[in-house]
């Protein structure tokens, strides 16, 4: 088997690239500076001359607010981009397993959000992340939709709780939005896992399970921070208002293979690499 990963150096494809090198087959880890996915001859040239038998697409326009005003340039990486992929990899049979995001449903269900339930996602960053599943599903690629990442590396949710804890008394979040928060090294685990597998071409949801709102994920940073999680403070999304609209709640069912594990027992074992990659910021108690 051979490997190609986009987006190298992100926190996503970080993980994916230590879980590929366990395989023992030959991996390829490709950044922006390396590949712009946005020329469709350049992504053409390079999949048929490496020719991988799997291609892990970790790349993407990540910004959800500054996508508002500069949807066509979010477009170009989650959504061209990604057919420009899939066109390469339908012609030299390569399997691409894509990543997506719970952006691209509205937040208006009560129950989480099944693999084929109707899309309409509420901003740009979420239209954008659309078109790039249609793209790959039109050429009988693999699409994944996960939610609330955090990871070793890069910046996140988790990161920032951590370091707000040591700089401010109080923390204001919100309490009003409802997702899964997923440990990046379970999402690669299972992204390899389905580029290995039998299982056919289509929509699969790789989150951790259970569901919290971002305040209950706040909560529990700071118990394991060793911090009074009363300093956590509930407000609403009118409260904190953002350029892009997030969706209520983007709990996503997994339906169509085994599901991860509870969103608590993974951030409780992706603890330890967490305050060693933080250093004295976890020092806050």
């Amino acid at each position: 088997m051979r490997w190609l990963i986009t987006g190298a150096g992100g926190m996503l494809a970080t993980d994916v690239l230590d879980r590929t090198a366990l395989t023992g087959d030959p991996v390829v880890a490709l950044a922006r500076s390396e590949l712009d996915l946005r020329d469709r001859r350049a992504v053409r040239d390079f999949v048929c001359a490496y020719r991988p038998r799997a291609v892990i697409n970790c790349a993407g326009w990540t910004a959800v607010d500054e996508a508002e005003s500069r949807e066509a340039e979010a477009l170009a990486i989650n959504g061209h981009a990604v057919r420009w992929l899939a066109e390469a990899c339908d012609q030299t049979g390569a399997r691409l397993v894509h990543v997506s995001t719970d952006y691209v449903f509205d937040g208006a269900s009560a129950a989480p959000y099944q693999e084929d339930a109707v899309t309409g996602p509420v901003n740009a960053y979420g239209r954008t992340k659309l078109a790039g599943e249609r793209a790959a599903l039109e050429h009988g690629q693999y699409v994944v939709r996960t939610a609330w990442l955090y990871g070793a590396a890069g910046t996140d949710f988790v990161r920032t709780m951590v370091r707000l804890a040591g700089e401010r008394p109080f923390v204001d979040v919100v309490d009003d939005q409802r997702g899964q928060p997923t440990w990046a090294a379970d999402l690669a685990d299972f992204l390899v896992r389905l580029a290995q597998s039998d299982l056919p071409p289509g929509v699969y949801h790789g989150t951790c399970s259970g569901e919290t709102t971002w305040y209950g994920l706040a909560k529990e940073i700071f118990t394991l921070l060793g911090a009074d999680p009363g300093r956590v403070r509930p407000v609403t999304s009118a409260d904190y208002p953002r350029p892009a609209r997030r969706p209520a709640n983007s709990v996503l069912a997994c339906t169509r293979a085994e599901p991860l594990r509870h969103w608590r027992a993974a951030l409780h074992a992706a603890w330890p690499v967490i305050a060693a990659n933080a250093g004295p910021q976890c020092n806050v108690a």
